[in-house]
């Protein structure tokens, strides 16, 4: 079969990844971008615009672009990556090899013959030095097939080097952290919007990483809300059976409400000022915990606690609390 001239792209909105695609673009080669979007990636308002940076990249320079959420199958490979973790719950090879096969899968319906990616030799150490990198092209069945033109200078060709589809001699060297190069190629090209390199996964962040590991071990059948319902609020395990999240402001005391699913529990003061409460586990029996530490959070002094008590799809009910959960007592059941 004749090697075709066209590329899926991984394309996530960053210096590297943008550089790869221009550089493809300006050899004439025909690409189709692919950006993977999932529950991890840390948007805030201030950088909320960035969420759709990549087809904003796709648009600027003529190019196609297909947005690929990471499904469940990914969700499940956290528990026990392959290839282990970063610092946090970070499994950075194995998030490259899911993202090849799903490029892979790609390829014969969008009529593409090989992948591009912003990858630099020795830039990011849990996923690019030389045998990782060996490793995730073998494992992902793309050997060969995968273009790096930034780093291209330090690999044998490619097949679509080998094919003339590629000019090697248009390919760079760049290897390590530092990224002068990478932004002195972009003012060359003319290339001033583009995402800072730092931060952005949730799964390098401590925090969030206790919370998703508590999650794995106490939830079995956990879903997208669930994933979502930890990048929010206070969270408490109070026992293998009783989970609890607390908003910590009105945003998120309002989050915790669209969030909450069928047979979910939210529990709300209801003459006092104080969080809302989320218990996706547990059952009648810690109530008055519940409300106990909602009670501990609010901002103001009664003799008792009028808390609210609705189960998402089903009734509602009243109880009172009459003592603030125990302060020294909280940190021990923390999570994150």
């Amino acid at each position: 079969m004749e090697m075709g001239g066209k590329a899926l792209a991984l394309l996530s909105g960053g210096l590297d990844s943008i550089l790869a695609v221009k550089m493809m673009v300006d050899q004439e080669i025909e690409v189709v971008a692919l950006n993977f979007t999932g529950p991890f990636y840390n948007f805030t308002p201030k950088t909320e615009n960035q969420r759709h940076h990549a087809a904003k990249v796709a648009e600027g320079f003529g190019i196609s672009i297909r947005i690929i959420p990471k499904d469940m199958a990914f969700i499940r490979m956290l528990e026990n990556p392959k290839h282990g973790y970063g610092r946090g719950m970070n499994p950075c090879m194995d998030c490259r090899i899911y993202m090849l096969r799903k490029a892979k899968e790609l390829m014969p319906s969008l009529g593409a013959s090989f992948v591009v990616t912003g990858e630099v030799l020795g830039q990011r150490p849990m996923s690019q030095l030389r045998h990782q990198i060996a490793i995730t092209e073998r494992e992902s069945g793309l050997e060969g097939l995968i273009l790096r033109p930034l780093s291209a200078q330090h690999f044998p060709p490619t097949v679509p080097e080998r094919a003339g589809i590629v000019d090697r001699n248009k390919l760079l060297d760049v290897a390590g952290r530092s990224r002068q190069v990478q932004m002195d190629l972009a003012r060359e090209l003319g290339i001033t919007d583009y995402r800072a390199p730092a931060g952005g996964c949730l799964l390098t962040d401590p925090s969030f990483a206790s919370r998703l590991k508590d999650l794995f071990a106490y939830v079995p059948d956990y879903t997208f809300t669930d994933i979502e319902l930890l990048k929010i609020g206070r969270h408490f395990r109070v026992h293998p059976g009783l989970r609890i999240i607390l908003g910590r402001k009105r945003e998120e005391n309002e989050a915790i409400v669209r969030l909450a699913p069928p047979g979910a529990t939210l529990f709300e003061p209801e003459d006092f000022r104080g969080p809302t409460a989320i218990v996706r586990e547990g059952n009648d029996e810690g109530d008055e915990t519940v409300g106990a530490i909602i009670a501990r959070y609010c901002q103001d002094e009664h003799d008792s606690y009028l808390i609210k008590k609705q189960v998402v799809g089903g009734g509602e009910s009243l109880f009172t609390v009459r003592e603030k959960f125990p302060a020294e007592e909280l940190d021990a059941f923390r999570v994150g």
